[in-house]
């Protein structure tokens, strides 16, 4: 890997999304519209909106990045963009980590935007630090933007890649202790929700929405998420394709 080609693929990837005002809406907008209406669907119960409304923080932004960057990184490809840069002296890696740091760029803001408005316009209380939500909220964004480019590898198509979307989320969602605890599953719906990343991203809401310090549960929770999204990393980087058959 080269930084100098790294952050010139990352300066590529942010002046696209600059002239693509519908993803930057979906990316930014999206997640503080989601959290305002759930705020409202639970108007008359604030402890059911607080304890739901934390965990979703972080999940609204791992949906929406793993949409737009799935269907951003298929475009490359099925346009040809991808190739004739590959051609190039430019590694997987550098292209992989170009697409992240660009996107990550966008999950901070998203992120921030998203933890801001929940916190102090939506009444969002947790014991917790701000600063730890905001970091499972940011952490998640990158997960989502990790599984948006390794999924992108086995789409030829948009629709296709937002075919991936119930195979990849939806398990995560109904598993992760939304729900229902995850103790209270069937022993093997559990032991799969033990492998999922996006269980532990809502484990470590829930630790800063019921404890006022940094616990070791916390941290055992953030690690695990950010190290589930460098191995997808790593995996999108070797199953990255040149172009669609």
């Amino acid at each position: 890997m080269n930084a100098a080609r790294t952050t010139a693929t990352a300066a590529r990837v942010l002046r696209q999304l600059r002239h693509d005002p519908r993803s930057i809406a979906l990316m930014l907008l999206v997640p503080v519209v989601m959290l305002t209406l759930l705020r409202f669907v639970f108007d008359g119960s604030r402890q059911t909106f607080d304890s739901v409304g934390a965990s979703l923080l972080g999940i609204f932004p791992l949906i929406t990045m793993f949409l737009v960057t799935s269907i951003a990184t298929l475009r490359e490809r099925t346009s040809g963009t991808l190739e004739r840069l590959l051609a190039m002296p430019l590694g997987k890696g550098d292209l992989i980590a170009g697409y992240a740091l660009a996107f990550g760029g966008v999950a901070i803001v998203q992120s921030v935007l998203a933890t801001a408005i929940g916190l102090w316009c939506l009444g969002l209380d947790v014991v917790g630090s701000p600063w730890l939500l905001l970091l499972v909220a940011l952490l998640d964004a990158l997960l989502g933007t990790a599984l948006g480019l390794f999924v992108s590898a086995f789409a030829a198509s948009e629709f296709q890649a937002v075919q991936f979307m119930p195979a990849v989320i939806f398990p995560q969602l109904l598993l992760c202790g939304l729900f229902a605890a995850r103790d209270t599953m069937q022993p093997v719906l559990e032991a799969v929700s033990d492998v999922l990343p996006m269980s532990y991203a809502v484990d470590g809401m829930n630790e800063v929405l019921h404890h006022t310090d940094l616990t070791a549960t916390f941290i055992r929770d953030a690690l695990i998420v950010a190290g589930c999204a460098v191995l997808v990393l790593g995996l999108g980087a070797a199953t990255l394709r040149r172009r669609t058959p």
